[in-house]
């Protein structure tokens, strides 16, 4: 079961079997009733209680409680290595009350616990709204039938890296999924390792000159020495904003090169759409942990969906 943050403490998400088909049903047709008409019309009014009631049984679903009031529900069902996120209802009373964000935020997660690769769901584009939740979630759509959109989001993947030799060649096998135009934002405790990264990505791609911190400079090139995409490694540390970050032309080269920020989370992004949000964390326990390193990649955007990146850390 999730609680949910600040203002939504009462908002509490469990996964539920058939036993709840009944009051799910009820908020599905709730939910789809007060959409905008649509034509053709949404399946989701032919839901029953017995087809809930097996879809349910088969994969389960999420139930979402608002100071205790049924609110919110989605089912789950597995395709191959994705989970579709279907019948992702709320109910009117209920919306704009970050019911739906914490429900797809549960799903994901719960997705990721089922050893899942991607999530994804099925949208209509006449409900622009709803393109916009999913979109700003980290969802992409990959495939259009008539007006049915089917947006995907890749599910991150981690691992432990014991030490700097590792990390090295975590690097360098993560630089043979990168192309130009790739961008890689690295964030992390001081230490923790994301210089280390940065040069075995360096040498997976085959670059000029020695990859080190770049604090003081802010950012450095390394051209190829194969004819590959040029390294531009920068270190957002001690810039104050995206003015700053702008300040530095990376735009310029971002399509042609493959550009690695450290420190790059809530500054970066604004370079590209597509990216890998990778995250180096460090152990904070005893002495004999110490030098214990997790690396956590997420992809963000189409670039990233169905590719093996994930492979790398998995």
């Amino acid at each position: 079961m999730t609680a949910a943050p600040e203002a939504l403490e009462q908002l509490e998400v469990e996964e539920v079997g058939a036993e709840e088909a009944e009051l799910i049903t009820g908020i599905i047709h709730e939910a789809f009733a007060n959409r905008p008409p649509l034509d053709p019309p949404s399946t989701a009014m032919e839901e029953t209680a017995q087809t809930v009631g097996s879809a349910l049984a088969a994969h389960g679903g999420l139930l979402a409680r608002l100071d205790g009031q049924p609110v919110g529900a989605l089912l789950f069902e597995p395709v191959g290595d994705s989970m579709l996120l279907r019948r992702v209802s709320v109910s009117p009373d209920a919306q704009k009350h970050g019911v739906a964000r914490v429900l797809r935020a549960e799903a994901e997660e719960e997705a990721w616990r089922r050893g899942f690769r991607r999530v994804h769901v099925r949208a209509r584009s006449e409900l622009p709204a709803t393109v916009r939740f999913w979109t700003r979630g980290g969802y992409s759509t990959v495939a259009e039938t008539d007006t049915l959109l089917t947006m995907t989001k890749e599910l991150p993947a981690e691992r432990e890296v014991p030490t700097a030799e590792d990390m090295r060649a975590l690097g360098e096998r993560l630089a043979e999924h990168l192309r130009p135009g790739d961008l890689v934002i690295l964030s992390g405790d001081l230490g923790a390792g994301k210089t280390t990264l940065t040069q075995g990505i360096g040498a997976g791609l085959h670059v000029r000159g020695e990859v080190t911190s770049p604090t003081f400079v802010i950012s450095r090139i390394h051209p190829s020495l194969v004819d590959g995409p040029p390294l531009v490694h920068v270190d957002a540390y001690r810039l104050g904003g995206l003015a700053e970050l702008d300040d530095l032309d990376l735009d310029v080269s971002v399509e042609d090169s493959v550009t690695v920020v450290e420190w790059g989370t809530g500054l970066a992004e604004s370079l590209a759409d597509d990216r890998l949000e990778i995250t180096v964390g460090r152990s904070t326990g005893g002495a004999s942990e110490a030098d214990r390193r997790t690396v956590r990649v997420q992809p963000v955007g189409a670039r990233w969906v169905g590719s093996d990146v994930v492979a790398v850390v998995a």
